[in-house]
């Protein structure tokens, strides 16, 4: 279990912190926290789904938590289309073309 990989990715203008396990040219899930939480309330699925199902799980610490920047402190900066472009541009950075599943709580 464990062996979860931290990482930082330019996304939309912001560094984005990410937990990431499993490797490249496994189908990729994307794990998106909600209010208040981070990528650490997903660890017990990232192991499960990586180690047991062989997909490249990815946790992001979305825009202003965790270890993710928080850009202006307006919430103009933190609209949905913003959080979707900070998704795409992680996918991008990550050289991925699609997500097999995308999980949001």
């Amino acid at each position: 279990m464990s062996d979860i990989k931290h990482r930082r990715v330019w996304t939309n203008g912001i560094w984005m912190h990410i937990a990431e396990k499993g490797g490249e040219g496994r189908p990729v899930v994307l794990l998106i926290h909600g209010f208040p939480q981070l990528w650490s309330s997903w660890k017990y699925q990232i192991n499960h789904l990586a180690d047991d199902h062989g997909y490249h799980v990815v946790a992001p610490d979305m825009r202003g938590y965790g270890d993710s920047d928080c850009p202006e402190q307006s919430p103009a900066s933190f609209t949905i289309l913003h959080l979707v472009a900070d998704l795409i541009g992680l996918l991008n950075q990550l050289g991925e073309k699609q997500v097999q599943i995308i999980i949001f709580h």
